[in-house]
């Protein structure tokens, strides 16, 4: 199995944007990881112990693991010492895969966020540093979905989510200070379910999520491509 390490910048968007595959990959046996940049506070109804209790909350629902880093919400920054953090913590989880959010993104945490994953990536595999574990290079970054812009994706691949659905649409809703509480946000599962069946749709499934990636994903043939290989 794998280790798979899932950046977010405030609790509850790694739920958002790909809950349902969290759920499967834990499901499957993979060994995920969800790490928090920030705690998520201060907001309209929320606090951090209320926060902290509901993150722990979704990841017990998915059945994965959740750490957080606690640097500072809404003014989360790029710099060495936060790419260093994130680099020790691929390093400690040997995360074989990273996800973080895609870009372009309306929210400045959330941008701040994919960059310093990216260079985490990079700095994850050097030699005679200060940073905690053994050195590795993730193979794959994989970016997931979870924007602020009014944007459609435009994703390299979807994954199947079939099955999964109920347990992602769960996980968002432990998080009663985001989006029960505040009316405005209610709907938000509900659009995060059309998208699911939309994504579906266009790979005959019931329910898919998308993602992007910069680097080519390979193949061992056409076969797994067709409807009777997925079946």
């Amino acid at each position: 199995m794998t280790n798979i390490l899932i950046v977010g910048p405030h609790p509850d968007d790694q739920e958002l944007g790909m809950g349902g595959t969290i759920a499967k990959l834990a499901e499957q046996g993979h060994d995920v990881l969800l790490l928090d940049m920030t705690n998520g506070e201060p907001t309209p109804h929320g606090d951090p112990q209320t926060r902290a209790k509901e993150a722990a909350e979704a990841a017990e629902i998915l059945g994965i693991q959740r750490r957080g880093l606690d640097l500072p919400n809404r003014v989360l920054q790029y710099s060495i010492d936060a790419r260093h953090l994130v680099a020790g913590v691929i390093r400690e989880h040997q995360a074989e895969i990273v996800f973080t959010p895609c870009l372009p993104d309306a929210h400045p945490d959330h941008t701040a966020t994919t960059r310093i994953v990216e260079d985490a990536r990079f700095d994850a595999k050097l030699t005679k540093t200060d940073l905690p574990g053994e050195p590795i290079y993730p193979r794959w970054l994989f970016y997931y979905y979870c924007t602020h812009l009014r944007t459609i994706p435009q994703p390299s691949f979807l994954l199947d989510i079939t099955g999964y659905e109920d347990r992602k649409r769960q996980a968002i809703l432990a998080y009663d200070s985001q989006f029960v509480q505040p009316a405005k946000n209610r709907r938000i599962v509900e659009w995060l379910d059309a998208a699911g069946t939309y994504f579906g749709s266009r790979i005959s499934v019931t329910a898919a999520e998308p993602f992007f990636t910069k680097e080519p994903l390979g193949l061992t043939g056409l076969n797994v491509l067709t409807p009777a290989a997925a079946r």
